[in-house]
């Protein structure tokens, strides 16, 4: 039985209904905050309720009791944690949900799989723990103490306290630094997202640091290629971990830290451009200065994983904003009908 947190979340749905489709009992947890649309969550849900094999918990990662219950009424043996408080900017507003979601929901986590004798845990960091580095690309033998957010922060905390279980527990870890995941039924929040809304409404966009950014965008079905491909694929401890040149990224423990991006970061108006040219419209440019929190470039370091499971991003750009726009397309048809034509419709 594989336990897969934030199931109703983006990542989570694809994760899970991957994992379904592959025959595998599947139990979701998920407590449909409203931190964005809540009706993409519970489209999302019943795209996972279609499949017999799926059971789901609506309950919160902070809520002890009844983790305990889930964890006691089916055998978890694989617990993939994608469930969190997501966003960067919503961190400086409201730094509390952080805490109880990405850290007191992160330790339930933790202790329930060193109770229930589960065999991997995998769960999700992020890019941003990676801060103030400059470095490129981004590896995951650098060291990442300097985080400029409060997500940042939460979540290189899950790396540290996932260590401290796989060394005193035995829990085998695998932590991934997801790198700007994007595709249809997406978040809301994301950049991809909030462009598209309002390219279709005839809204100027953000363009923060006067456009000079780099991302290394990831189609989500690349990401849930490699976290399948890594289930099975438990560490084991490195016995050449070298304790006077540490590797932040291994251990001695059964532990283990991925970047899992595209390899291929694209500049911020490269992106913007693509998204023109499968929505059909010409965006409004509102050109703005580097937002607090942000960082101007991610590019993923992903030769760990590669070697790992043979994990390699297939999704060009131009083949994943085309599949995200049809799905949006399909899902906000009042935007494209001929009776609602769009207030920006360009020649593309």
């Amino acid at each position: 039985m594989i336990l897969v947190t934030g199931s109703s979340g983006f990542i989570g749905m694809y994760a899970a209904e991957r994992l379904l489709q592959e025959g595998k009992e599947v139990v979701g947890i998920d407590n449909h905050n409203d931190y964005y649309d809540i009706n993409l969550k519970k489209a999302r849900q019943q795209r996972l309720a279609s499949y017999e094999n799926f059971h789901f918990h609506e309950i919160d990662l902070a809520d002890t009791s009844a983790m305990e219950k889930v964890f006691s009424e089916h055998k978890i043996k694989v617990v993939i944690n994608l469930g969190a408080q997501a966003g960067v900017r919503y961190s400086l507003d409201r730094p509390d949900k952080y805490i109880q979601s990405n850290i007191v929901g992160f330790s339930n986590i933790l202790e329930m799989c060193r109770h229930h004798q589960v065999e991997h845990l995998i769960y999700a960091s992020s890019s941003s723990v990676y801060g103030a580095n400059k470095k490129m690309p981004f590896s995951p033998e650098d060291g990442v103490n300097h985080p400029v957010s409060l997500y940042a922060a939460t979540k290189k905390s899950n790396e540290l306290l996932a260590h401290t279980y796989s060394h005193l527990y035995n829990l085998p870890t695998t932590g991934l630094r997801f790198f700007t995941v994007y595709g249809p039924l997406g978040r809301p929040d994301m950049a991809y997202f909030k462009f598209a809304n309002k390219i279709v409404n005839g809204e100027p966009i953000q363009v923060y640091n006067n456009g000079d950014m780099m991302r290394d965008f990831t189609y989500i079905d690349d990401i849930v290629e490699g976290i399948v491909r890594l289930i099975p694929a438990a560490p084991s401890g490195d016995p050449e971990w070298d304790a006077e040149d540490p590797d932040p990224s291994t251990s001695y423990a059964p532990y283990r830290v991925h970047n899992i991006g595209n390899n291929q970061p694209v500049s911020l108006m490269a992106f913007i451009e693509t998204l023109e040219k499968h929505l059909g419209m010409e965006a409004r440019k509102e050109y703005l200065p580097m937002q607090p929190g942000d960082v101007q470039a991610t590019y993923a370091n992903i030769d760990s994983l590669q070697k790992a499971v043979g994990f390699k991003p297939v999704t060009s750009l131009d083949e994943g904003i085309g599949k995200f726009v049809d799905w949006y397309k399909n899902y906000y048809p009042e935007y494209f009908s001929v009776d609602a034509a769009p207030k920006n419709k360009s020649n593309h």
